[in-house]
C-alpha cells in the first residue's frame, strides 16, 4: 500500500517543512523553481488570508503568497 504524500497545503501554520518535489509541469513549475522551490529547501506557512486562499509562505528569506490550487502540487516532508 502506497503511503499518501503530504502537500504544502497540509503543512500547519508556523511549522517548518522541506520541499520534496514539485508535482506540476509547464509555467507553474518554472515559476516555482525560479522562486526557489527546490528539493530540500525549508518552507514555513506564515499567514493565511481571511478567505483561506492564498496562503503566505516564508522561503529563502522571502514571503511568497501561493494559491491553494498550487500548494497541492508541492510535495513536502515535515
Amino acid at each position: 500500500m502506497k503511503q499518501q504524500e503530504n502537500t504544502l497545503n497540509d503543512l500547519p501554520l508556523n511549522t517548518k517543512g522541506y520541499i520534496k518535489k514539485l508535482n506540476c509541469t509547464g509555467n507553474i513549475k518554472r515559476r516555482l523553481l525560479d522562486l526557489g522551490f527546490v528539493e530540500g529547501c525549508p518552507i514555513i506557512p506564515i499567514l493565511i488570508s481571511p478567505s483561506k486562499d492564498p496562503r503566505a509562505f516564508s522561503i529563502l528569506g522571502t514571503l511568497i503568497a501561493i494559491r491553494k490550487e498550487d500548494t497541492k502540487s508541492i510535495i513536502i516532508d515535515f
